[in-house]
């Protein structure tokens, strides 16, 4: 059976560095990230990485893995989620994750899902939608 997952995260902290640049302006960079996610996740300090490219027209696009340990509807555990996005030059932000399958510990053995969030520029808590089941 299918749930139904709701809820907000927020950037505790976002360390970035430059890897390379191409001319015309390409540019690629790695980041370190921590999120505080709430609601029907709830989990302080997860453990994210990022890399991301970033293009000449101010648009461009990330993938990433986010280590979270806390829980998921009251149901203890750990899992991964693998994370792809892209943002455009109004720096909205739009992201499609997925559950890293055999990745779910404790309570959350088995753990699969999917879900999204789209982050307007200067909003600080993000609203995510996350379907998921255990197996």
């Amino acid at each position: 059976m299918t749930a139904h997952a709701t809820g907000t995260f927020t950037f505790a902290d976002w360390q970035e560095k430059p890897v390379g640049e191409a001319a015309g302006g390409t540019k690629l960079a790695h980041a370190t990230v921590i999120n505080n996610f709430s609601g029907a996740i709830t989990a302080s300090g997860t453990a994210c990485q990022y890399a991301i490219v970033y293009l000449a027209d101010e648009t461009g696009a990330f993938s990433g893995h986010e280590l979270v340990d806390g829980q998921l509807d009251g149901r203890r555990g750990s899992f991964v989620l693998a994370e792809h996005g892209t943002f455009g030059e109004d720096g909205t932000v739009r992201c499609a994750f997925e559950v890293v399958p055999g990745s779910g510990t404790g309570e959350l053995a088995g753990l699969t899902g999917a879900g999204s969030f789209t982050a307007p520029k200067g909003i600080t808590a993000v609203s995510y939608a996350f379907d998921y089941a255990l197996g």
